[in-house]
C-alpha cells in the first residue's frame, strides 16, 4: 500500500468546507479523473473514474463521519483504497482540509506513477480545485449531510 497526505487552507468556515465535502456527487467538479459518483445510501457510494485512459468503477463505504471533523472511507470492491479527510478550524473564516489516502497501485503504469508521485500531485491539484470551487461559490456549500457514522467497533 502507498500513502498520500495533502492539505489545503480554504477561506471558508469549517461548517461550509465540511458540508461541501459531504456532497460526493459534486466531486467531478473538482476531482480530476472522477467522472461520476452516485450516493447509494447514507454510507455507500459508487464511483466511475478514468485516469490515464484507464476506466474503473468501484464502490466505497463511509466508515466514519463526524460533522465538522472527519469523513473516512474504504473501498468495498474493485479499487483497493481507504482514506480520511479531516477539517481543522484555523479561525472563524479559515479551515485546513487534510486528505490522507492509502491505495494499492495495480499494474506497471500505476506502480511507475506511484514512484513518480503522480497521485500526490493529483490529490494536491484536487484540493486546490476544491479550494477554488468552494471559495468561488462565496463559501456557500451546495448542500450538507450532517449525520454521523460511528467508527467500527464503537
Amino acid at each position: 500500500m502507498s500513502t498520500v497526505t495533502e492539505s489545503v487552507d480554504v477561506e471558508v468556515p469549517i461548517r461550509a468546507a465540511y458540508n461541501q465535502w459531504t456532497q460526493f456527487e459534486e466531486f467531478p467538479r473538482f476531482m480530476e479523473g472522477v467522472q461520476e459518483i452516485r450516493q447509494l445510501d447514507a454510507t455507500n457510494t459508487h464511483w466511475k473514474t478514468e485516469i490515464a485512459g484507464v476506466k474503473r468503477e468501484f464502490d466505497a463505504e463511509i466508515t466514519e463521519q463526524l460533522p465538522d471533523e472527519r469523513v473516512a472511507w474504504k473501498s468495498t470492491e474493485g479499487e483497493k483504497q481507504a482514506g480520511v479527510v479531516t477539517f481543522h478550524r484555523l479561525d472563524d473564516t479559515k479551515t485546513r482540509v487534510t486528505v490522507q489516502m492509502d491505495f494499492e497501485p495495480q499494474g506497471v503504469v500505476e506502480n511507475v506513477g506511484d514512484k513518480l508521485g503522480v497521485l500526490d500531485r493529483r490529490v494536491k491539484g484536487d484540493l486546490k480545485r476544491f479550494k477554488e470551487y468552494i471559495e468561488g461559490r462565496g463559501g456557500v456549500e451546495t448542500g450538507a449531510w450532517r449525520g454521523e457514522v460511528d467508527r467500527p467497533g464503537q
